[in-house]
């Protein structure tokens, strides 16, 4: 979702929220989760995500969990924040210099993502817009 924040259109499977690691965050991100229909988060083992890279929690939207993505925390990625209010909730998104680390895969899709991210970069610095 961030990379579309960003201005880049392309269609996407999933929402990846990198969190951080306390326990009592971890019961906030689950309980908010617990709100989609399906409850989908309810399989999900107590202790699950520290003992994980990823967890899907696949319900009508699909929400990919992570204590660390990239090499990046939670506690890190926060000085690289950018916050967009809709409909009243701030929703905060990795600025486009993180985005390009936490696109640092192998997949297709990523480098293409880091490609735009970038080309947006340098044209911002040259004065451009997107």
């Amino acid at each position: 979702m961030a990379v579309i924040y960003h201005g880049h259109l392309r269609a996407t499977e999933d929402i990846d929220l990198l969190i951080e690691r306390s326990a009592e965050n971890q019961e906030k991100v689950f309980r908010a989760l617990a709100e989609l229909p399906d409850n989908a988060v309810s399989e999900i083992e107590a202790g699950e995500l520290e003992s994980s890279t990823v967890i899907r929690v696949a319900d009508e939207i699909v929400v990919d969990l992570m204590m660390e993505a990239c090499g990046v925390s939670c506690d890190e990625a926060s000085s690289h924040i950018e916050t967009k209010v809709i409909n009243g909730v701030a929703i905060p998104f990795a600025n486009p210099e993180l985005m390009i680390r936490l696109k640092q895969t192998v997949r297709e899709k990523d480098s293409w993502d880091r490609n735009y991210l970038e080309d947006m970069i340098r044209r911002r610095a040259n004065g451009k817009r997107m």
